[in-house]
């Protein structure tokens, strides 16, 4: 009788033990199929991250173009204001609007 029931008690702990087995198995499964996908997201996402960098950087460089080409306009319109300032702005502007001369210039007008 001692022996029936060694038996069935072995049958049962190789029972209980199988199904911890297949348990810790399929516990094992669920987390290296959870690994996996979190990696793919993680690569998905590295992908479109470096492509966002690479616009950002694009972007960067004409943004850095755009400021060079307004510190050269500012730097032209500083001289444009000084020349303004100047008696040869003037002596220009009144030849060109208003037809004036020096009294030293002789004027050569096309014969019609």
């Amino acid at each position: 009788m001692n022996k029936m029931r060694s038996q069935k008690t072995g049958k049962a702990k190789q029972r209980r033990k199988g199904l911890r087995l297949r348990h810790y198995k399929r516990s094992i499964f669920l987390i290296c199929a959870v690994l996996v996908c979190l990696s793919g997201s993680l690569a998905v996402s590295s992908v479109r991250l470096q492509e966002k960098n690479a616009q950002y950087k694009a972007q960067e460089e004409e943004l850095e173009a755009q400021i060079k080409e307004e510190k050269k306009r500012t730097e032209e319109v500083k001289q444009y204001a000084e020349y303004v300032k100047t008696d040869d702005y003037i002596k220009d502007t009144a030849e060109d609007k208003l037809g004036l001369v020096d009294p030293n210039e002789i004027i050569f007008k096309p014969s019609e």
